[in-house]
């Protein structure tokens, strides 16, 4: 049997990271379910103050994802998960992403980045395999391959 995941990375703020990386990878932010969520607070079942305004639109304020754009209508499909967390990145991630650049220039990518946000880190290299390493605006390393 063969199983679906999600990536979830902890973020500070999830709702502008996933904005953040939805626009890098070409993805789209899911969208929410404005009368769901208000339904639940009109039954009790959560509250205000678990939810908020972003970009205009009624959210859970504790995550938000992102996914294909072409799986739109797929919920089992590629996701990332961006929760909201209380403490801040201290340490090196052990899992990282690689943004594949496919036939685009690494360095022009690399610079499309930097000026949303992104920070690099270091180059290395491995045979005929080079990368770049950088850090997402909230400290998440990635790599442009």
């Amino acid at each position: 049997m063969a199983y679906s995941i999600q990536i979830v990375v902890d973020s500070a703020d999830p709702h502008t990271q996933a904005d953040w990386w939805a626009e890098t990878l070409g993805w789209e932010t899911e969208p929410t379910d404005e009368g769901f969520i208000r339904n639940m607070v009109a039954r009790g079942l959560a509250q205000e103050s678990d939810t908020l305004l972003h970009r205009g639109k009624l959210m859970w304020k504790s995550g938000a994802a992102i996914r294909v754009v072409d799986d739109a209508e797929h919920r089992e499909g590629p996701r990332i998960l961006f929760q909201s967390v209380p403490e801040a990145k201290t340490v090196k991630n052990r899992l990282h992403l690689d943004v594949r650049a496919g036939d685009e220039d690494k360095a022009e990518v690399r610079a499309r980045l930097e000026s949303r946000g992104a920070t690099f880190l270091w180059e290395a290299s491995e045979g005929p395999y080079s990368w770049y390493t950088m850090a997402d605006p909230e400290g998440n390393e990635f790599c442009i391959t």
